[in-house]
């Protein structure tokens, strides 16, 4: 089975080669998509000589969409039998791909989340973890659902699981949405532990306390609003 990995970019000069270094090593069958939102800091000159790989495709928007739009243009284009969402810092580490996509291969389930909380609390702020500890909470109320990390990079998917779906959040809530209706389309998601290394607002991450509230809303918008 073919793997598609679309890595949403902004500004990963530091890290982008290392990533897509990590993303190659793992021994599947796979095609890497990079969506770059209009990088100032030099990461399109790396991704203008990384996209010489045959295995890589190179997306450059014109202006900065945010990162839902992105993944759904890397979607637009993905020809893999599986989807999987990696992030292009360092925080979560592509070795994890084979236990990923492990129980779609056999067959158990169309949806794998790989879960940050699933071998205890990692290493986060107090702000970090009771926001995720939060989400966590409200969708299980409102999906009856028993999941510890809703609000994951690592969503990993048969691609025509989302034939039909309209994504309509182009920013952060976009992993939210695209869970409520995972959820909502019968869809039974089975979580896998990952690794996880926390990178600060010093090292580039772009998640602002804002974004909780807005990935909240969009939980229960979906919940009793979206058809």
């Amino acid at each position: 089975m073919k793997l598609s990995v679309i890595i949403p970019v902004y500004n990963e000069k530091r890290t982008i080669d290392i990533i897509l270094d990590k993303v190659r090593c793992v021994p599947i069958d796979k095609e890497i998509i990079i969506v770059d939102g209009a990088s100032e800091d030099g990461t399109r000159e790396l991704l203008q000589a990384q996209e010489q790989n045959e295995d890589t495709q190179v997306i450059y928007q014109q202006r900065r969409n945010g990162r839902g739009a992105a993944l759904k243009e890397g979607l637009a284009v993905a020809q893999g039998d599986i989807v999987i969402f990696q992030d292009a810092d360092l925080e979560l580490d592509p070795a994890d791909y084979p236990a990923l996509i492990a129980p779609l291969e056999a067959g158990q389930t169309d949806v794998v989340f790989g879960s940050r909380f699933l071998r205890g609390r990692p290493t986060m702020t107090f702000l970090q973890y009771w926001g995720n500890r939060a989400m966590n909470i409200a969708c299980n109320l409102l999906y009856g659902t028993r999941l510890t990390d809703v609000e994951t990079c690592y969503q990993v998917f048969r691609r025509e699981a989302l034939d039909g779906m309209q994504i309509v959040n182009n920013n952060f809530a976009f992993t939210i949405e695209l869970t409520a209706k995972l959820i909502k389309a019968g869809h039974d998601i089975q979580e896998i532990p990952i690794q996880y290394v926390p990178r600060g607002r010093y090292e580039g991450k772009k998640i602002y306390w804002a974004d909780g509230f807005i990935s909240l809303w969009t939980l229960f918008k979906c919940r009793f609003f979206d058809a």
